[in-house]
């Protein structure tokens, strides 16, 4: 049995940390100036050159080093740390590595749908008197 270690998987950490940054391939290319399929053709390689690994890291709003040192244990530590243990000294210091920054507030999503359907629900109500009235 090899004790060698596997190479990080470049391609496969920018895939994943732009994932968790929301962004699409889409919006990745145009960003480095590249076609959806070069990021595609970016995210399925195990190595990346130094340039644009620079450049993708300054687009996702991270280091190189966060994309090569990216491990899900990481994030799961983070999210886990920061949920249950803010004063933790090594999850504030994996935290500022990887740069995490949610990029939503859950209540205000709660909210923003809650007035949504109650919206629709007043769209409802305004079709069927509409419709009562010309019965």
């Amino acid at each position: 049995m090899s004790t060698a270690t596997k190479p990080k998987h470049i391609g496969r950490n920018i895939s994943r940390i732009r994932e968790l940054r929301g962004m699409k391939q889409e919006a990745l290319a145009a960003a480095i100036g590249v076609s959806q399929q070069s990021v595609s053709n970016i995210e399925g390689s195990e190595i990346v050159d130094e340039e644009k690994l620079n450049a993708i890291a300054e687009v996702l709003g991270v280091s190189a080093e966060a994309i090569k040192n990216y491990s899900d244990e990481a994030v799961f530590n983070i999210i886990g740390n920061t949920y249950h243990n803010t004063s933790s000294d090594s999850s504030t210091l994996i935290a500022s590595s990887l740069n995490y920054q949610p990029n939503f507030n859950t209540v205000e999503k709660i909210v923003e749908l809650y007035e949504r359907l109650v919206q629709a629900e007043k769209d409802k109500v305004e079709y069927l008197e509409k419709l009562l009235k010309e019965k």
